[in-house]
């Protein structure tokens, strides 16, 4: 598709989202692949750790652009993130692809229309999708898989002067912060894309190198994976709450699969991170209490693991296994102490400077019977999978991109 006239006439932001439409009798499109094979060319996984940080942002040059499509193959396990962002102005010309609850949500700013909408099937499901985002007419068209499953009308128009000349567009996060989006998401996102085609490259003028921690070769399943010397931290006051009368509270991981020796999970203070300790050893897990002997649980693998508090014990089971381990008496020290404290904290994998092995991936994780996001944890390694891992155990420690 060729431009008739100074592209400065058009939308800036919007020229990144056209599409040529597939000439009449044209082939179909192909079905999404349901793995990625070796022919494939090379996937960049979107996510570059916590926060918003795009994984490459690309420049361009609207007075030379002649080709003026884009698309692109996604693949996820992970049900919110910001797929990609677009602007001329931060301010007032914006664009963001996203996933909300799986399904795309696209969030527009301009000078014609200012709207958040969602659309189409869940795209959460571990396949490879086709994506395409076109503009015909005044209409902006999302389609997936080849399927039109969105048509916005009166969205862009013409500008007689347009003086912003440069386009950005970032994969996989924002350029400006998150709450300043006309609905606010979680943008980190744990997904693969490929096959991408973006604007002219002619008309690139710049590209950062990208900066994934992850690679996409890997065929990955849903879950949470930490590799080895990886672990994340929630502030105590930040998840589902202990019951008051009596005081009880509640934990439940689901193990998928576990390798090698280290820390699992506790509760403490970045002082003192070992109140109460669950640690991975020769397929065992052990349960302890600061520095006092501990309990072990042979572990099996997908079976829950249950963790409950009480004033006075601990209750660790698997299955019909169960072990308990006494408390001290309520006050300083106790774990009811450790809740008051704004610096109580429950830690996942392992502490900074833990010389430790284990590896391990949950297929889920909830407090007081209630889904913990690994996006929204306090802290965390960059290279935790938040929301797959890898099929094979065997290829868990291959993090690098």
């Amino acid at each position: 598709m060729v431009s008739r006239g100074p592209l400065a006439i058009w939308h800036g932001l919007l020229l990144l989202l056209l599409l040529p439409l597939p000439s009449h009798g044209g082939p179909a499109l192909r079905p999404p692949l349901p793995s990625q094979t070796t022919e494939d060319s090379p996937a960049l996984h979107l996510s570059n750790g916590p926060g918003q940080e795009p994984v490459t942002i690309m420049t361009f040059n609207l007075t030379k652009i002649t080709k003026i499509s884009s698309s692109f193959e996604f693949r996820t396990w992970d049900p919110e993130g910001v797929i990609f962002y677009g602007d001329t102005n931060p301010k007032n010309d914006w664009f963001m692809l996203g996933l909300r609850d799986g399904r795309p949500e696209i969030q527009l700013h301009n000078h014609w229309a200012q709207l958040t909408v969602s659309a189409g099937p869940r795209l959460d499901d571990g396949r490879w999708h086709q994506m395409e985002v076109k503009v015909h007419g005044d209409s902006l068209l999302l389609r997936v898989d080849g399927v039109e499953v969105l048509r916005l009308r009166q969205v862009f128009g013409q500008l007689a002067n347009n003086s912003q000349l440069i386009m950005r567009i970032a994969l996989g996060g924002l350029l400006f912060p998150a709450s300043d989006l006309r609905l606010p998401l979680v943008p980190a996102l744990d997904a693969c894309l490929r096959q991408d085609d973006w604007l002219d490259q002619q008309a690139q003028t710049s590209a950062s190198v990208p900066t994934s921690v992850r690679s996409c070769a890997l065929e990955s399943q849903p879950g949470i994976f930490f590799p080895p010397g990886t672990g994340a931290q929630f502030g105590l006051q930040d998840i589902p709450q202990p019951h008051a009368e009596p005081w009880a509270f509640s934990l439940d991981l689901a193990l998928q699969l576990a390798a090698g020796s280290g820390r699992l999970l506790a509760l403490g203070t970045p002082e003192n991170p070992s109140w109460l300790s669950i640690h991975l050893q020769d397929q065992k897990v052990v349960l302890s209490s600061g520095s006092g002997p501990g309990l072990d649980l042979p572990l099996v693998l997908g079976l829950p693991l249950q963790l409950k508090l009480t004033v006075s014990r601990v209750v660790l089971s698997q299955g019909a296994k169960k072990e308990i381990l006494a408390l001290p008496p309520t006050g300083p020290g106790s774990l009811l102490d450790l809740w008051v404290q704004p610096q109580g904290r429950l830690f996942l994998g392992a502490l900074p400077g833990d010389a430790a092995s284990a590896s391990f991936c949950l297929d889920g994780l909830w407090a007081q019977g209630q889904s913990l996001d690994m996006d929204r944890a306090q802290s965390r390694s960059l290279n935790i999978w938040t929301h797959s891992c890898p099929q094979n155990p065997g290829n868990g420690s291959d993090t690098t991109h």
